[in-house]
């Protein structure tokens, strides 16, 4: 059998550099999205960077929607029949949702909690035993900084990312004498299309420290991963920002959401 790194959500942004970071190392790849043409863009794409690097590679591209609840099941089968064995597992498809709870749809609930809790789940759950097996793998979760403590407008997705980081951990306990690596990504904002930015806005957040790019969180995610660490927060600003939301009272936050520009915001949210 061949075996592969596994990138859900890999036909743009993160997940997109972890496919053409693992491509340049040799990794074979497995592209799963909801993009059929973008998943093929991207596995050319490994192609090509596997051969500048004097390397050839194996893909294979799967169209999918992961906020089906048998989602996982039709990945973990998809490999069975075509003898794939994913040695890498890199669970970074997501979706962010802009609204508060009350105003948004039932569907779209389900929808985030899908996609960022179940789906991720029920994937280590059928790969872990194959990897045990085997002698060892790597799992990467994509969660947050977020997940660290409330986020007003975004409750839905900051109570994801901070099931990911409970998940994550515990996981890396479990599985931590089978010489399989469970690492924990927390990011902060990441210059992806979630953002409705223009580039000068993006190219300034940047130089701040405050906005990361997609590749950068990709190499320090990865580099995190081979060293076995439990979690990766990657940027200084990062590393600065979950250390004060991890001591930060959430009743600090009443005082900033009783500001009229803030509840204005709110309000049209």
């Amino acid at each position: 059998m061949a075996r592969f790194a596994l990138v859900t959500g890999g036909s743009s942004g993160i997940g997109e550099q972890y496919v053409l970071q693992l491509a340049a190392e040799g990794h074979n790849l497995f592209v799963v999205s909801n993009r059929d043409e973008d998943n093929r863009r991207v596995a050319a794409a490994a192609e090509r960077v596997a051969s500048d690097n004097g390397r050839s590679i194996q893909t294979v591209t799967l169209a999918i929607d992961l906020t089906e609840p048998t989602a996982a099941e039709q990945i973990f089968t998809f490999c069975e029949e075509r003898t794939i064995e994913v040695d890498i597992l890199i669970n970074n498809a997501g979706m962010l949702l802009f609204n508060q709870l009350e105003r948004t749809e039932s569907s779209r609930l389900d929808s985030i909690i899908a996609l960022h809790c179940t789906t991720p789940t029920k994937l280590c759950r059928l790969f872990a035993p194959a990897m045990r097996a085997r002698g060892g793998g790597h799992i990467i979760l994509m969660s947050s900084v977020t997940a660290w403590t409330p986020f007003p407008t975004i409750s839905h997705y900051a109570a994801t990312k901070a099931y990911l980081r409970s998940f994550g951990q515990s996981l890396w306990y479990e599985l931590r004498e089978s010489n399989i690596s469970v690492t924990t990504v927390f990011p902060s904002a990441v210059d992806t299309p979630f953002y409705s930015l223009g580039d000068d806005a993006r190219r300034w957040l940047r130089r701040l420290g405050i906005m990361l790019s997609a590749e950068d969180v990709a190499r320090k995610a990865l580099r995190a991963m081979r060293r076995g660490r439990r979690k990766c927060l990657p940027g200084l600003m990062t590393k600065i920002e979950a250390a004060i939301c991890a001591i930060l009272p959430a009743w600090m936050l009443l005082p900033v959401l009783r500001i009229p520009a803030v509840k204005r915001i709110l309000e049209r949210i």
